[in-house]
């Protein structure tokens, strides 16, 4: 019994001691001084032309948001004071995934904020920041926490995706008691997984991966009727085109877990996969800078290629993650 409760309490020291350190890391890494140059300043999301993403350079603005145009990703990038662990942005709303530093469970704030950065809404929920949305109209956020895992590539992950309807305050904290229908039969299975939700125009209906028995799938929903639909097989973290057409994704293309996916992108009304010039495994919801180019994060920079599978990707920031384009 002595050694049980030894065992324990190191388990124990080891989690504090791994929490503490994401913390640090997440809040406090780098020197005084900034490896990239940077400005602070006003950041506001409504502002057209611009690529807003997570400062990972090395300083005192590690993980702040930061903003460039997307036409001249080189500029010196401007810093706000915000600190967040996944950012998303969308008709004057931001959304802040931050994870709270040493605290076990893990726990993230999910933070709303109007187009100048001013905190209008906070949720307090279980688990660590992996992809977050919002709506074209601004009015549905989104994310998704691990609740067990960090990493989509590992068969054991766990975790929630909520959702937060602005317009009329219904917090949704988890959507896996969501109606599920596989070939027209109402699905049932306890290992269902929600992640990666991106909304269509209206508002109304969203795209998700569903994980379980092992597979992926893309689905199909309806926000008001709350039910969806498994419609495509090996589909994960979607992100639907500003034109509504088309959806970028990760396709599992390897069992290897050290690279087991490529970008491609769906036609919805064909059913056509291109698989894009980006030959590397990335691990991102992919955001769309415009209806032609896709952009996410890899190896510690953001990256650009087209979506009709031409060209070749492209580097646009180094030392930056989680991109929204506005």
């Amino acid at each position: 019994m002595k050694g049980r409760i030894l065992g324990v309490a190191a388990a124990v020291v080891v989690l504090v001691a791994a929490a503490v350190g994401y913390g640090i890391l997440s809040r406090d890494r780098g020197p005084g001084v900034n490896a990239v140059a940077v400005v602070s300043g006003q950041v506001s999301v409504q502002s057209p032309g611009q690529l807003l993403f997570r400062n990972t350079a090395e300083g005192p603005d590690f993980g702040h948001l930061a903003t460039v145009p997307v036409d001249r990703p080189g500029e010196v990038r401007k810093v706000a004071g915000l600190s967040c662990d996944r950012f998303a942005a969308s008709a004057g709303t931001a959304l802040c995934l931050a994870a709270q530093p040493g605290v076990l469970p893990p726990m993230t704030d999910v933070i709303v904020l109007d187009k100048d950065l001013n905190e209008i809404r906070r949720v307090e929920l279980p688990g660590t920041p992996s992809r977050g949305r919002v709506s074209p109209d601004g009015e549905l956020v989104y994310w998704t926490l691990f609740v067990n895992g960090d990493s989509y590539a590992e068969t054991g992950f766990s975790t929630r995706a909520g959702i937060l309807d602005l317009s009329s305050g219904q917090l949704l904290k988890s959507v896996e008691e969501m109606a599920l229908f596989l070939d027209g039969k109402q699905y049932y299975s306890s290992d269902v997984n929600y992640w990666g939700i991106t909304f269509a125009p209206d508002g109304k209906r969203f795209y998700a991966t569903v994980g379980t028995k092992g597979k992926t799938y893309l689905v199909e929903a309806d926000y008001e009727k709350y039910s969806a639909n498994m419609i495509r097989e090996n589909v994960e973290c979607p992100s639907l085109s500003p034109d509504g057409k088309r959806i970028a994704f990760k396709k599992r293309v390897s069992a290897d877990l050290a690279a087991p996916w490529r970008l491609a992108v769906l036609d919805l009304a064909s059913g056509r996969e291109t698989m894009l010039a980006e030959t590397r495994s990335v691990d991102d919801q992919a955001a769309w800078l415009d209806d032609r180019t896709v952009a996410y994060g890899l190896e510690s920079g953001i990256w650009a290629v087209p979506a009709d599978g031409s060209g070749a990707a492209r580097e646009l920031v180094t030392r930056g993650a989680s991109p929204a384009g506005v």
